[in-house]
């Protein structure tokens, strides 16, 4: 059968090519065409466009380039109708996917939406949209399922598939890890400014800021897939970090905390049970845009998945390195941390086990059969 997936952002690549290597195990015949990046194309099918080239980060962003997503948009309608696939599946970047979901429920085609849209964050409104336009939603929160049955709309609940890639990661050794990137034997602060140009250049710096402070500590840059090192070679030159290329869940594993921009990372972060400070400052417009729609009590998925403050959120104005040294000094007392540990075990049973990639492909399959 023939697979038409959309994945946007560097998490989305990751999901995809997760979910990909499972419809493979479902469909050992599957053709499968995606926009995504390097982890997919490392499954096999056919890669269209990068996510790198459609990365625009905040409002005053996508609308200043708002001429070439809607190019983006026009082409991706063209490659599908021409590819003819037996399902579409949307993977998160609902700005993208549901501009391209309209269309497609319009043409008879059937569409799958894995990772829901934020809509429970703002512009509840869309609901309406995704209900006319997508065939199944699969979330991986659990708190969506109950969002969206206030909408009568019924979705599948599949277990979040960061659990599958992080318990089946192996173990790395750490002396030869240290080594390889040339890290002293101090307890390391592990620092995550995004992946993103725009979001790394507004994180990385305040981050950096702390370094003289926290002198029995080694400070590492965990550099995103989508940024060579010549992009950070400018805040980190001349100054005692050491950095490290796409190897964050390596890094992570054996970090004694860590300094995170809101998003995924925040998730993973907590999964590998390294006390945190979540990070966030955009543009100003984008930030006034968003503080008008956005109805949620945190940014972060911890937070939002155990409806509590469970990790600091530094936002905007509160994101100084006053702030962020005083929160990286509570993270690295002994005893707060024993109580984020115990927290961190209880958001993991919330998201509900192991086996998110093959349950979702499982009924993707099933779905096209019907």
């Amino acid at each position: 059968m023939k697979y038409y997936i959309l994945a946007g952002e560097a998490s989305g690549d990751l999901h995809g090519a997760n979910l990909m290597k499972s419809l493979l195990k479902q469909d050992e015949n599957a053709d499968i065409r995606f926009w995504g990046g390097d982890l997919m194309q490392k499954i096999g099918g056919e890669l269209v466009l990068h996510y790198k080239e459609r990365a625009f980060m905040g409002f005053a962003e996508v609308i200043m380039n708002l001429r070439k997503i809607l190019g983006f948009i026009s082409f991706c309608k063209k490659d599908i109708a021409e590819f003819n696939p037996d399902v579409i599946i949307f993977i998160d970047n609902s700005g993208f996917n549901l501009r391209v979901a309209k269309w497609a429920k319009q043409k008879g085609f059937k569409t799958n939406y894995y990772i829901s849209p934020q809509v429970w964050a703002s512009r509840a409104s869309r609901v309406k949209a995704i209900k006319r336009d997508i065939d199944k939603m699969f979330v991986i929160l659990p708190f969506e399922k109950d969002f969206y049955k206030k909408y009568d709309y019924d979705v599948e609940f599949v277990g979040h598939p960061l659990i599958d890639g992080i318990d089946g990661r192996k173990q790395i050794d750490e002396s030869q890890f240290r080594n390889e990137f040339s890290l002293g034997e101090k307890p390391i602060i592990a620092l995550l400014p995004g992946s993103r140009k725009q979001e790394i250049t507004k994180m990385l710096s305040v981050m950096l800021s702390l370094v003289e402070n926290f002198d029995g500590y080694q400070f590492v840059v965990a550099g995103a897939p989508s940024q060579t090192f010549d992009f950070y070679k400018p805040f980190i030159e001349g100054k005692n970090i050491s950095f490290v290329s796409n190897r964050t869940y390596d890094l992570l594993s054996i970090s004694y905390a860590a300094l995170v921009t809101s998003g995924t990372a925040t998730l993973e972060t907590a999964l590998f049970k390294v006390p945190q400070v979540v990070c966030y400052k955009g543009s100003n417009l984008s930030y006034q845009i968003a503080k008008r729609i956005i109805t949620l009590k945190y940014i972060s998925l911890v937070n939002l998945i155990m409806d509590k403050k469970v990790v600091t959120e530094l936002i905007q104005n509160d994101f100084t390195t006053e702030n962020l040294k005083k929160e990286l000094a509570l993270i690295l007392n002994p005893e707060h941390r024993e109580t984020l540990f115990s927290e961190y075990y209880d958001l993991e049973q919330l998201l509900g086990g192991k086996g998110a990639s093959d349950k979702t492909a499982r009924l993707i399959v099933e779905g096209i059969k019907e």
